[in-house]
């Protein structure tokens, strides 16, 4: 397993426990908040009782302080008397100078209506009276107390984890920076010593054409260190032929694989289209791309590149006969330290994105891929500079 999965096991492990503590903390809150209002329905209906009393009690030697006390200690509980058609006697806990409003009234009850039950009052004869009631503003506090709550601490825990992963990919970047660089400062010993015994050979009257084959090799090397060495830095992009870019990076590709490998290469661009692009990272990126393709397909299968221009784009895609990914993977196989071989770092890849998304404001995707069928690769490039 990659380090990469074992990462991601990890971030959806812990958003897991944090889903679950979430949801635990809700029906909590919420159990709370039923017994809540389950008390104060108690405090309503003995709030009616007491009403109740009042309006039936003809004993003028009736002690009914406590009954007095009862209706008037409900100053929470939102709640309005009616007779039996639904015409506002009295409100309680509303605006004082807006309750004798008719209007205002009629908005009033009919906002609270179906927030509760009714509690009817049975009094003399068949008439009744209804009470309506809202929550008290506590009910609604611990209600929603807890979604404001976890909104805030998310909003905390989404900036907090945008903040690190910046943090952590400036890191990675500035170790991958040293690693390029260092990697370019150490070859440029041994290439300025092959060349000068290159110079040495030819002094001694070696031939040629038996010094082809070393002077190539080291034009490659050159080129693999001038690569490593502008990883960091802005490189400069330059209007490259791009049809003549692409088929010489092609070209050394098929040369260095094997007859098991068949490379099939559809050019629909003009051949006098210029593309700002610096040649040398470019080809890496096909390179690579290509090194994926032959590693995927296992040493035989055919690699199909295919490069058209739409609008004022140029749409590079390049398609292999491998074993292909599942959908899952289209994202992740850009992340450093993914890769599903057994050898490698798990590199190549982002450094591809890295180099077309990045130095070149361009894109690339898995554009499609199929398990066992093979993978297709799109690179998407701007004609004109940004």
């Amino acid at each position: 397993m990659s380090i990469y999965s074992k990462k991601q096991q990890w971030k959806r492990l812990l958003v897991l426990m944090g889903v679950i503590i979430g949801v635990g903390s809700l029906l909590h809150t919420n159990r709370l908040a039923e017994q809540l209002a389950q008390e104060e329905r108690k405090k309503v209906e003995l709030w009616a009782k007491g009403t109740k009393f009042l309006a039936s009690s003809s004993d003028e030697n009736t002690d009914i302080s406590f009954v007095f006390e009862v209706v008037k200690d409900n100053v929470t509980i939102p709640l309005i008397l009616t007779d039996g058609d639904e015409h506002v006697i009295s409100m309680r806990n509303f605006d004082e100078e807006l309750a004798d409003d008719p209007d205002y009234q009629k908005e009033q009850l009919a906002k609270i209506k179906g927030i509760n039950d009714p509690i009817i009052i049975e009094l003399v004869g068949d008439s009744k009276n209804y009470i309506f009631y809202d929550n008290s503003s506590l009910f609604y506090q611990l209600k929603y107390y807890p979604y404001i709550s976890l909104g805030v601490v998310s909003i905390f825990i989404l900036v907090s984890y945008f903040a690190f992963s910046v943090s952590r990919r400036a890191e990675q970047d500035q170790v991958w920076v040293g690693m390029a660089k260092e990697t370019a400062h150490q070859l440029g010993t041994p290439i300025s010593s092959l060349i000068g015994w290159m110079e040495y050979l030819k002094m001694k009257e070696v031939p040629e054409e038996t010094l082809a084959d070393m002077k190539n090799d080291l034009t490659r090397l050159e080129t693999i260190t001038e690569r490593f060495s502008k990883i960091g830095s802005v490189p400069e992009l330059e209007q490259i032929a791009f049809s003549e870019a692409l088929t010489k990076s092609l070209d050394y590709m098929r040369t260095r694989s094997s007859n098991k490998i068949k490379f099939n290469f559809e050019n629909r661009l003009d051949d006098a289209l210029n593309v700002p692009m610096n040649e040398a990272l470019f080809a890496w990126v096909i390179e690579n791309l290509c090194r994926n393709a032959i590693d995927a397909m296992e040493g035989a299968g055919i690699i199909s590149v295919t490069a058209f221009k739409e609008k004022d784009q140029v749409i590079i895609d390049v398609n292999d006969t491998g074993k292909g990914m599942p959908r899952s993977k289209f994202k992740t196989v850009f992340e450093p330290g993914y890769t599903s071989k057994k050898r490698g770092w798990g590199l190549g890849l982002s450094l591809c994105r890295r180099i077309i998304e990045q130095y070149h404001a361009g894109r690339i995707m898995v554009k499609d891929s199929e398990v066992g069928k093979g993978t297709t690769f799109r690179i998407v490039l701007n004609i004109e500079s940004a």
